[in-house]
């Protein structure tokens, strides 16, 4: 009787048969990875992508909303603000507004941090935390109409505790001089919570042991956080400052709310509030011109792209990164 060979299959040719399925199963994985992701892929295609690149695009045309063409004029919209004294005056008060606003924020934070992390924390534990971090989670707005009421120069709570340390009362929101730094303030007071969540996460993130060698060593206070609590906390302080720098170069709802917008009085008094941001919504939804609302778009967003690139340049010659 004989016996038939079992056929032979090569080493060569079950790889070639795995890599097959392993193929098609990585393209099935995909496929329906992207079908998952496909509404939100759509919502920011819609509402974010699409409105961006139409906003660079009638930035180079005359464009109405009540017009059934649009004429294309190169920079002549980009020229036009450049003879704006009003534009000039807007970015000088977003100027103001970031350098003023985004360091004091992060020392306060950083110093919140500290003390939730050294002192407070001890007593008030997560406590302390939620309620630091309690005004950053309230809506902008709605705080914004109390710290109308706050800042009011006849009744307000801010004179009241200027009366007590035997100090002149000032107009706040009514003054060209004051209107400004009251924004900075609430902004301030509203924004320093989550920043210092994220500073009491990098100071998390450094190992005890660090910190008890340096005990050991004989290191306290000062000397502990300038040789190696800052130099560690280089990364988290690099991305607060970016962040901070951003979210207040975009600043609008408090400003509008703070300097009447309701009332039609947003940006005073005597533009002394008007920063980038409601100056392209003024010039957009009040003026209804969108062309040059667009320009300026485009030139807040080469500015916060271009500094964002400087802080990028500098964290990488003097941030520490483990």
């Amino acid at each position: 009787m004989t016996s038939h060979p079992v056929p032979f299959e090569s080493p060569q040719s079950d790889s070639k048969a795995h890599s097959r399925l392993v193929s098609r199963q990585n393209i099935r994985d995909m496929v329906w990875g992207y079908g998952l992701i496909l509404p939100s892929l759509l919502v920011f295609l819609v509402f974010f992508y699409g409105p961006a690149l139409f906003l660079a695009y009638i930035a180079f045309f005359h464009w109405s909303i009540f017009a059934s063409q649009s004429t294309f004029v190169g920079l002549r919209n980009f020229t036009t603000l450049l003879h704006q004294p009003i534009f000039w005056q807007s970015l000088l008060n977003t100027a103001y507004y970031v350098v003023a606003v985004v360091p004091a924020t992060t020392l306060l934070a950083l110093a919140l941090a500290l003390l939730l992390r050294e002192g407070m924390g001890r007593f008030g534990g997560s406590f302390s935390r939620a309620l630091i971090f309690l005004p950053h989670v309230t809506p902008v707005v709605a705080t914004s109409i109390i710290w109308v009421w706050i800042f009011n120069p006849q009744f307000g709570l801010a004179n009241v505790v200027l009366h007590f340390f035997h100090i002149p009362p000032s107009n706040w929101l009514e003054s060209v001089h004051w209107a400004l730094p009251s924004v900075m303030i609430y902004t301030l007071w509203h924004s320093v919570g989550l920043y210092t969540v994220l500073f009491l996460a990098g100071l998390a993130s450094i190992p005890r042991s660090v910190l008890e060698a340096a005990a050991t060593d004989g290191a306290r206070g000062w000397r502990v956080f300038r040789r190696i609590l800052w130099p560690l906390l280089g990364p988290i302080t690099f991305f607060v400052i970016v962040l901070a720098t951003i979210n207040t170069m975009q600043t609008f709802s408090q400003i509008y709310t703070l300097t009447g917008g309701p009332h039609g009085g947003a940006g005073g008094p005597a533009f002394s509030t008007t920063t980038d941001s409601l100056l392209i919504y003024q010039t957009a939804f009040l003026y209804l011109h969108f062309s040059l609302a667009s320009a300026m778009s485009l030139i807040l967003f080469v500015l916060i792209l271009g500094l964002t690139l400087i802080q990028k340049w500098l964290a990488d010659r003097f941030v520490f990164y483990r």
